[in-house]
């Protein structure tokens, strides 16, 4: 055997603090329209997160599937992704059926008297 972990038959391995648990993959197919969360890293209340944050399905295709956000999201390496549309496979564990409505977003302009 070369280089890697060597891990008994029957134990488990431990998970590492602080990561989120990821959704186990389903056999459901998302559609354009649909919101779903993405495992992604993201900006939240001025620090970088790796984190699930919601985004709407924008294309969907038999193996993949593009998802769009409405804040910046960013590649593992570092990289800002400029459209702010991230591609993840069907059924992947990066991705899940969201789990809360959207927000509406604040009123625009000023208030009527």
């Amino acid at each position: 055997m070369t280089g890697g972990t060597v891990r008994q038959a029957g134990t488990r391995m431990a998970r590492q603090a602080g990561t989120p648990s990821r959704a186990p993959a389903t056999a459901e197919r998302y559609e354009v329209g649909q919101l779903v969360d993405v495992l992604c890293d993201h900006i939240d209340r001025g620090n970088r997160v790796r984190s699930w944050l919601q985004g709407v399905v924008v294309q969907a295709e038999y193996k993949m599937v593009a998802i769009q956000f409405n804040q910046d999201v960013y590649l593992t390496d570092g990289w800002m992704v400029p459209d702010r549309v991230l591609w993840c496979q069907q059924g992947g564990e990066n991705i899940r059926p969201s789990t809360s409505r959207r927000r509406a977003p604040p009123p625009k302009g000023r208030k009527r008297r």
